[in-house]
């Protein structure tokens, strides 16, 4: 996650960005399947956030709250720490929300 926590910080906050990060997960469950699950999740996250704004306004103060919630949760999840701790990673994505 550290290079994906990397990549996103670079970006903008707009749609685009989210709809690539989207890509970058499918790109990394396929290459690493022990990640496959968190990709999933962090996936369907991201897009149910561009789906509610496809081909809609999106307001400032959404999509920055929106980046910066995506930004602290991909920086907060540890690929390589025990069992314990991968799910409650997969508990805290699958709870979260970027937006509302």
């Amino acid at each position: 996650m550290n290079d994906l926590h990397t990549w996103l910080s670079q970006q903008h906050h707009g749609l685009r960005t989210f709809r690539t990060f989207q890509q970058k997960l499918e790109t990394l469950g396929r290459d690493d399947p022990a990640q496959r699950g968190l990709c999933r999740l962090l996936s369907g996250l991201v897009g149910s956030y561009v789906e509610a704004f496809h081909e809609a306004p999106l307001p400032v103060e959404i999509a920055d709250g929106a980046y910066r919630r995506l930004l602290t949760l991909v920086e907060s999840i540890d690929l390589n720490a025990d069992a314990n701790r991968r799910l409650a990673d997969i508990n805290r994505v699958a709870e979260s929300e970027l937006w509302r």
